[in-house]
C-alpha cells in the first residue's frame, strides 16, 4: 500500500487502546502518513504519557481497563489543551456527547476506516498548528479578549482555559459579531469538515458558553437562533452599534 501523504508535518501520536490489533492497525496507518506513535494499553498508562510525554495529538479508546475514556480525557483536559480524538465502539449518540462534554476534540466510531482516521487527524492537528483562518490580530468584544498568535484568551483579565476547538469557535463569533450561523456554517468554518455530525457542533457551543457566560443557562452572548444556529452578540447591553 502506498504511503499516505502527511499534511500536517511529523507529529507525535500517543494512541491509547487496549485491543493490541485495532492498536497495531491505527499505529500503522499515522506511520505511513509521517508521524511518530506511541502506545498505551490502559487508562493510567495513557493518562501519565500523555501528561509526560507531551503528544501533538492523542487518539484515545473509550472502553480502556484501570480508567475509561473519559475519565482519562476529563483529567487531560483538566491539565493539557492537548488535542484528543476518541474512538468508541458505541455508535449512540449519548457516548458520542459523553466524549465531547469532556473535551475531545472529534470522535471515530468503531468500525472506522483508518484512513477517514488520519484524515481527522491530519484535520485536527492542522487547526492546531495555525491560527484561525481570516483573523487579523487580536480580536476582543464584551470584556473577552483572544489572540490568535499566542493562541490565548481571557474574559475580564481572567485567562480561559480552551480546547482546539473552542478556541478556534470564539475567535469566529468574534470575528463575525451580530450575525446568525448554521451549525453547517460553524462545521464548515470552524472544523473545516463539509460532513460530521451536527452534534459536535452544539455541544462545543454549550462548552463555550460554559467558559464566556456569567449565567450559561441564560446565555447572553450566545444566542440560540431557532430554527437557524447561533448568534454571538457582544453588545447585549449596549445595544447593537450602527
Amino acid at each position: 500500500m502506498p504511503a499516505l501523504r502527511c499534511q500536517a508535518g511529523l507529529m507525535r501520536i500517543l494512541v491509547v487502546e487496549d485491543d493490541p490489533t485495532v492498536a497495531g492497525v491505527v499505529s500503522d496507518y499515522l506511520l505511513r502518513a509521517g508521524h511518530t506513535v506511541d502506545r498505551a494499553a490502559d487508562g493510567p498508562t495513557g493518562l501519565d504519557r500523555a501528561l509526560g510525554g507531551g503528544p501533538d495529538l492523542v487518539v484515545l479508546d473509550l472502553m480502556l481497563p484501570g480508567l475509561d475514556g473519559l475519565e482519562v480525557c476529563r483529567r487531560l483536559r483538566a491539565a493539557s489543551p492537548v488535542p484528543v480524538i476518541m474512538l468508541t465502539a458505541r455508535g449512540e449518540e449519548d457516548d458520542r456527547i459523553a466524549g465531547l462534554e469532556v473535551g475531545a476534540d472529534d470522535y471515530v466510531t468503531k468500525p472506522f476506516s483508518p484512513r477517514e482516521l488520519v484524515l481527522r487527524v491530519e484535520s485536527v492537528l492542522r487547526r492546531s498548528r495555525a491560527a484561525v483562518p481570516a483573523v487579523r490580530g487580536p480580536l476582543g468584544a464584551a470584556g473577552i479578549t483572544l489572540d490568535p498568535e499566542t493562541h490565548r484568551a481571557a474574559k475580564d483579565g481572567v485567562e480561559l482555559a480552551l480546547t482546539l476547538r473552542e478556541f478556534d469557535l470564539l475567535a469566529h463569533f468574534l470575528s463575525h459579531p451580530y450575525r446568525a450561523h448554521t451549525r453547517e456554517e460553524l462545521m464548515r468554518e470552524v472544523w473545516g469538515w463539509d460532513f460530521g455530525d451536527l452534534s459536535t457542533v452544539t455541544v462545543h457551543v454549550r462548552r463555550l458558553r460554559g467558559k464566556i457566560e456569567d449565567d450559561p443557562a441564560q446565555p447572553r452572548l450566545i444566542h440560540t437562533v431557532w430554527g437557524v444556529g447561533y448568534r454571538f452578540d457582544p453588545g447585549f447591553d449596549q445595544g447593537r452599534p450602527e
